[in-house]
């Protein structure tokens, strides 16, 4: 039986597609970017990735880096005071507030998240129960940190006088500092 040409031209086509031509590199030296992923290299931790979208701003991206950061480490209090702050940093009170509390129940001694639910209270509107939250941030921080005594002094203020933010227009907003501490800023 003789080959037809067809069935000829179709093995040849099939054995030069499978052939290396040089066309793409896997080599990072090509114009294009590199096909593989070096999967000997760990990957970027969810909540590095995730502090470092809260401070640029991008808080929706942070959530999600939480959420993977969740699936990498588990439900710790870590993960659940960063998923409280990116909620609350996106107005999602409710959710902050409920995580935050979650959180602090996880460990009574983790103080940015005692720090995290004094600002979702303090956004809320429930002063008393922000300083007595802050005051448990500042004990557990053993008076330390500036940032905690700022929020405890802000949130004395408010309660001294409950028309403070409306006559001084300020807004009231959770800034990270460091490795896991917060503060109030006042914005005009």
């Amino acid at each position: 039986m003789r080959p037809s040409w067809p069935g000829i031209l179709l093995v040849v086509t099939a054995l030069a597609a499978c052939s290396g031509t040089g066309g793409l590199r896997t080599s990072g030296d090509g114009p294009f970017a590199p096909s593989g992923v070096d999967t000997r290299r760990d990957a970027v931790d969810g909540l590095t990735v995730g502090h470092r979208l809260m401070a640029s701003g991008e808080y929706e991206l942070a959530l999600k880096a939480y959420y993977r950061a969740a699936g990498q480490h588990g439900v710790t209090v870590d993960v659940l005071s960063a998923v409280g702050s990116a909620n609350l940093m996106l107005g999602r009170l409710g959710q902050a507030e409920r995580i935050l509390r979650q959180a602090v129940e996880e460990d009574a001694t983790f103080v940015p998240a005692w720090n995290n639910l004094g600002v979702v209270l303090m956004e809320t509107g429930k002063f008393g129960e922000a300083e007595r939250v802050f005051h448990t941030a500042f004990a557990l921080d053993n008076g330390q940190s500036a940032a905690i005594r700022e929020n405890l002094r802000l949130a004395l203020a408010k309660i001294e006088n409950p028309g403070y933010a409306v006559e001084n227009k300020t807004n009231f907003a959770l800034v990270r500092r460091g490795s896991g501490e917060y503060r109030l800023l006042t914005r005009s």
